[in-house]
C-alpha cells in the first residue's frame, strides 16, 4: 500500500468520526522520516480518542501496519506513526498553540476535496 492510499483512508476515517479541519502537508522533501503530515483537531478528549481508534480500525481493515500511537490517553495530541503517513489529532487549544501548518509553511497542502468534505 502506498502513502496516498494511507492518507486517502486515515484521511476518510478522520471524517467519518467529525474531525474539524482536516489538512494534509506534502512532506517529500523536506523530512527524510514521512511523506505526509494528516492534521485535525476534535472538539474534546474523547473526540480526539474517537478519531485516532477509528483510524487505527480502519488501517488494521486494510492491512496497513501502524507502527507507534503516542498520547492516546491524554487526548491533547495524538501522534499516529503509520511509517509514511504521520497523523496528528489535537484538541482545539493544542492545534492552535503547536500551529503544524505554520511551523512546516514550506510543506505545499495536499487537495483531500475527493476524498473528504472541506
Amino acid at each position: 500500500m502506498d502513502s496516498k492510499q494511507i492518507l486517502e483512508i486515515a484521511a476518510k476515517a478522520a471524517e467519518d468520526k467529525r474531525a474539524d479541519d482536516i489538512v494534509a502537508l506534502d512532506m517529500e522533501g523536506l523530512s527524510t522520516v514521512t511523506d505526509y503530515f494528516l492534521i485535525m483537531n476534535g472538539g474534546s478528549k474523547r473526540q480526539v480518542q474517537a478519531i485516532t481508534d477509528e483510524i487505527m480500525d480502519k488501517m488494521a481493515e486494510a492491512g496497513a501496519e501502524v507502527k507507534r500511537v503516542e498520547g492516546r490517553d491524554a487526548g491533547r495530541w495524538v501522534l499516529i506513526d503509520l511509517g509514511d503517513v504521520f497523523v496528528h489529532v489535537f484538541d482545539e487549544d493544542d492545534r492552535t498553540h503547536y500551529n503544524l501548518e505554520k511551523l512546516w509553511s514550506d510543506a505545499p497542502f495536499v487537495d483531500l476535496s475527493k476524498w473528504i468534505e472541506a
